[in-house]
């Protein structure tokens, strides 16, 4: 397949002067690589110091994020250059990190991952194999957010990386954006406004229009399928390193649990508090999670021995992040299920909501996607419902743990019981604290400053929900500093319905 997609393999590098940069440890050269459609892409071009291996210098390429740049800083003062000279060209790695097409630097148009930026990248891994001294066998590549996207396309698509680094990605777009139909407005809208439309590819704006309609049209499943790389998983053997937000509301840990499961090959997970917002992106984590890169690309693609076992690891950083405080596991961290069943009814209205709380909860570590299952009729009909888990802490801020939606078009008269799958952040929810469900058409109606879901249902839309329930899984011995403001043993959990504003 990856021949098949190589309409041009080898890029041309445009003639003329390019910025030079000589350390003690490397040669850096900032010079552009002309696409095959007459693009070009600006690239920064790494060669550590000294004689290279007699096979040539093992090599890496970076991928940055939405609205970056190869030199702008992303998460926790992430940059591709900074990693590229501070872990890995030094470490006598060669590198080449660029800005992605309608990115910094580079020419062309936007299409988020589409079939031309996989080209690009196609054509920059053959540019980067002609470079003079680099072994064609030993070439990683890492990516971070819109940049692991694409380093998970083109594995699939048959680049032959020695080994990926993905961080803060997805694996399944559509399960991103639209889960269970309806559309993270709020997540496509703060997406779309990374890249002026001015630099939009033509076929984007229709699709995001679409959804931002809720319109589920062909193409729009079309476009979210062409980006998703989970169907294919299965079989994945290129040793992979995943790194994923603990809370990141663009792309759940879910994203990256879901791949680590699928694959086949050598495979190592980190979840910490890297990500899109909520995240912190603390600078210390930084160094962790880059050594974790540096140390897999020197087992993989260097091919030398390393500190890293052999047994597939899932790593499980603490809330907030303590230097060096994380957690080791050989599968999944064991996990346990809790029920919380609340049978009192009440009218949703289209601006309204309907909020169920419970007792107060021991100390808890979330792990898992929860669920809401909502027994609802409508004989008005009501579009789609969202539902908002947060927990209520003793000293009465709220804590928005993770929110979710469906579209329920079909909604009416006769009850009916619908699921609501949650997305997986985990969360530290402190002893004492109380969990609420907030069932409404937006996130906004839980607080305004939750811009998840911003699409409202005509206004004389009414449902009746009755029997709620949720099913929370969470870690078997939480591992992040709890609250110890209560030491009393919770009672049981009761119910309390908030009525909607007149």
């Amino acid at each position: 397949m990856f021949g098949a997609l190589a309409l041009i393999s080898a890029a041309s590098v445009l003639a003329g002067p390019a910025p030079h940069v000589a350390t003690a440890d490397f040669t850096k050269v900032d010079t552009t690589v002309t696409m095959s459609d007459g693009v070009r892409i600006a690239v920064t071009d790494y060669t550590p110091s000294g004689t290279p291996p007699a096979t040539g210098w093992p090599a890496v390429m970076m991928f940055h994020g939405l609205g970056q740049t190869r030199n702008s800083f992303d998460i926790s003062n992430w940059s591709a250059n900074r990693v590229a000279e501070t872990y890995l060209v030094p470490n006598g790695y060669a590198v080449v990190t660029f800005d992605a097409r309608a990115h910094g630097e580079s020419g062309g148009l936007f299409s988020l991952d589409g079939p031309r930026e996989l080209q690009d990248t196609i054509e920059l891994f053959h540019w980067l194999l002609a470079r003079p001294n680099i072994d064609p066998n030993r070439i990683g590549a890492f990516g971070v957010s819109y940049g692991g996207g694409m380093v998970w396309l083109a594995a699939v698509y048959g680049v032959p990386f020695a080994a990926i680094a993905v961080a803060a990605t997805w694996t399944d777009l559509r399960e991103a954006l639209e889960p269970q139909g309806l559309v993270r407005a709020g997540v496509v809208v703060g997406f779309s406004q990374s890249i002026p439309q001015s630099r939009y590819d033509p076929s984007l704006l229709p699709v995001v229009q679409d959804a931002l309609s809720e319109r589920n049209t062909p193409a729009l499943q079309q476009f979210f399928a062409k980006r998703s790389v989970r169907a294919q998983l299965r079989g994945f053997n290129i040793p992979t390193l995943l790194l994923q937000g603990r809370r990141d509301f663009a792309f759940d840990a879910d994203q990256a649990l879901s791949a680590f499961k699928l694959l086949t090959g050598p495979k190592r997970l980190y979840l910490g508090n890297l990500g899109h917002t909520p995240a912190a992106n603390p600078p210390d984590e930084l160094q962790y999670y880059a050594g974790e890169v540096e140390h897999w690309f020197d087992r993989f693609v260097k091919r030398v021995p390393s500190t890293l076992g052999s047994r597939s690891v899932v790593l499980l950083a603490e809330d907030p992040w303590t230097h060096n405080k994380v957690h080791s596991y050989v599968g999944m961290p064991p996990t346990r299920s809790l029920t919380f069943t609340f049978k009192s009814s009440g009218t949703l209205t289209a601006s309204g909501k309907v909020v169920r709380t419970t007792a107060r909860v021991p100390r808890l570590e979330t792990f898992g996607a929860p669920t809401v299952r909502v027994s609802v009729s409508s004989r008005t009909g009501y579009r789609h419902l969202v539902a908002v888990l947060s927990a209520v802490r003793p000293d009465g801020s709220e804590l928005v743990v993770t929110d979710g939606g469906a579209e329920t078009s079909t909604l009416g008269r006769a009850v009916r019981t619908i699921t609501l799958r949650l997305p997986d952040e985990i969360t530290s929810i402190p002893r004492g604290s109380r969990l609420r469900v907030m069932l409404a058409a937006t996130s906004t109606a839980q607080s305004l400053q939750n811009l998840v879901y911003l699409n409202s249902v005509p206004e004389n839309s009414t449902a009746q929900i009755k029997r709620v329930t949720l099913t929370l899984p969470v870690l078997r011995k939480p591992i992040s500093p709890g609250s110890r403001t209560s030491r009393r043993r919770p009672p049981r959990s009761r119910s309390r319905r908030t009525r909607p504003p007149a």
